[in-house]
Formats: C-alpha cells, sequence, structure tokens
C-alpha cells in the first residue's frame, strides 16, 4: 500500500493515503498552467463508522501563494465508511506554477455524532521538467 500511496497521516483512527500525478496533457508551461491528479483513500481503522462531512484544502503554489478551498463532501459525496472499510476518491489540482503542494483535513461525524477533525497529509505537486 506505502508503494502506490507514498503519503499517508492517522488521526482518530482513520488513515488518509495520498498518491499525486502530474498530467503533462493537462498542462501547459508556455500558458503558465500545470495540472495534477491525486488519488485519495480513506481507511476507516476505528470501532465506529464516520460519515465524512466537509473538507479544508490549503494549497500553496511554487511562490507562496495560499489558496484556501472549503466544500461539502468530496467530488460530490458524503460517504459513510464502515470499521474496517474505505472510501477512495481521485481530483485534481490546478497551478499557475510547475511546483506548490497541498494538505488539510476532513471534518467527520461519527455515529455517536461526536465531530472529529482527520489529517489529511501534506504533499507535493512537482512538475517532472523541475523535479531533482
Amino acid at each position: 500500500m506505502d508503494r502506490f500511496f507514498s503519503h499517508s497521516a492517522t488521526s482518530h483512527g482513520i488513515t488518509v493515503r495520498v498518491a499525486v500525478s502530474f498530467l503533462p496533457d493537462r498542462s501547459r508551461a508556455d500558458s503558465a498552467r500545470w495540472f495534477w491528479s491525486y488519488h485519495i483513500r480513506i481507511e476507516n481503522n476505528s470501532e465506529s463508522p464516520v460519515q465524512l462531512l466537509t473538507r479544508h484544502w490549503v494549497i500553496t503554489d511554487g511562490r507562496g501563494g495560499v489558496h484556501q478551498v472549503d466544500g461539502e463532501g468530496v467530488v460530490g459525496e458524503q460517504p459513510v465508511i464502515l470499521p474496517g472499510k474505505a472510501h477512495d476518491y481521485v481530483s485534481g489540482c490546478p497551478l499557475d506554477t510547475p511546483t506548490g503542494r497541498m494538505e488539510g483535513m476532513y471534518r467527520m461525524m461519527r455515529n455517536d455524532d461526536e465531530l472529529i477533525a482527520v489529517e489529511i497529509p501534506r504533499f507535493a505537486l512537482v512538475a517532472p521538467a523541475v523535479a531533482d
């Protein structure tokens, strides 16, 4: 699992794993547009079902500019994740610089109505042309 998902964080028994890919076919350096996709896997290793309610992203571009994104659910869903189960989704991020990073948190609710904050690990966005 760690081979595919190179970034992970665990909060309240919930593990968030991230795999990121640069998409050259959706990027245009001559137009200052770089695009990445990221695959998120949320694993519920706790003893309680959880429902993902909201997301909060902090996206930092290569110049240090910060953009925050808040919204309900992920890709139009507010999944319930049972103990021992996982939820996967894929989304994307454009930047006007060839490097950047993302990190954030999910707000989830346990079946006893307890709200918890679950960390999304920081991961780098690096276009291959600028990679070391």
